[in-house]
């Protein structure tokens, strides 16, 4: 090969076997070429920590966007019901379950879940939404006269699973809006 008027040579191991027969040596040249094995193992290691860090890597991601979504969902759960709250005529008996039957899965909740402390309960509902099973907690309190805090708690586990699947609410969102009924 040439290059600029510069020869180059590409190097390769030349063994020299000798080879007998009728009573004279001749030495045959092969040329060698190719990969060692500890060539080839340090490249299988190199593409396996490559792949393994892809994989973990697309684990994260998914992970990552599944935990935004549950949260995202708990916002606009706690914001729709705080909206619709405020909204109602009479916030004292404003019931979630005949308010949104029709488009949401949701139900009353006898759990033991209490509202933040000082406020009165209205009530505890859980919400089914995406495969996930969601907790709202509605409470109010009287800050002066003429004003009230209406509060709304979504909980839900951080690993999305259906309260039959088991685990722990472990997230919470928490929305409060004032009225002047």
């Amino acid at each position: 090969m040439q290059a600029h008027g510069r020869t180059f040579h590409k190097s390769r191991a030349i063994v020299s076997r000798p080879i007998e027969g009728d009573n004279m040596k001749v030495t045959r040249q092969k040329l060698q070429s190719g990969l060692t094995f500890i060539e080839i193992l340090i490249a299988t290691v190199i593409l396996l920590i490559a792949v393994v860090g892809t994989s973990a890597f697309r684990y994260n991601a998914a992970l990552g966007a599944r935990r935004a979504d549950l949260r995202s969902t708990a916002a606009r759960t706690a914001l729709l019901f705080c909206e619709s709250w405020k909204g109602s005529a009479d916030p004292n008996s404003f019931d979630p379950v005949s308010t949104f039957a029709s488009q949401l899965t949701i139900s009353d909740d006898d759990s033991s879940f209490t509202g933040p402390s000082g406020y009165t309960m209205l009530g505890s509902y859980k919400i089914t939404a995406e495969g996930a099973d969601y907790y709202a907690i509605l409470a109010w309190k009287d800050i002066a006269a003429g004003l009230k805090a209406l509060n709304v708690t979504v909980m839900w586990n951080q690993r999305g699973y259906t309260s039959e699947q088991g685990g722990s609410l472990d997230k919470s969102y928490r929305l409060t809006t004032y009225i002047s009924p």
